[in-house]
């Protein structure tokens, strides 16, 4: 009697163990997706702050800068009118604003969507690992009746 006492024992042991193990994994997968999240949200924060930089760059940081250029290539090439070199500094904005543009777009995208993907992947490993073994127990158990 004493002997399968001890080894009630140690069972309960064990599944205690196990129970507290399996609740310190799940809480470090929880943490992993915290931070796999966090970085996504930091990735899309930047993109997005490059592509309202962008904008702005292009609205107000180079209104004055522009015009002036647009200026000076009418005296260099001696155009016959101004709208001639407005012309070239307007191509020149359109062709900033899409470099910006497409900048910002990559950077949204490697962000998006935030989830976290690791965290997903490590716990449909750990569910196949538990599975594996409960199949394992099953079969030890029915192999000693």
């Amino acid at each position: 009697m004493s002997t399968n006492g001890q080894a009630d024992k140690n069972l309960g042991e064990i599944v205690s163990e196990v129970s507290e193990k399996a609740s310190l994994l799940v809480r470090q997968e929880i943490e992993l997706a915290k931070a796999e999240v966090g970085e996504k949200i930091g990735k899309l924060t930047r993109g997005a702050a490059i592509g309202v930089a962008a904008g702005v760059f292009l609205i107000f940081g180079v209104t004055m800068f522009f015009h002036t250029l647009a200026w000076f290539l009418f005296d260099i090439f001696d155009f016959n009118a101004i709208w001639y070199g407005f012309a070239i500094v307007t191509g020149l904005l359109f062709l900033l604003a899409i470099l910006a543009g497409l900048l910002a777009y990559r950077l949204v995208k490697k962000g998006a969507p935030p989830v976290p993907n690791l965290a997903i992947e490590e716990a449909k490993r750990t569910r196949e690992q538990l599975e594996a073994q409960k199949i394992e127990r099953d079969q030890l158990e029915r192999s000693k009746t």
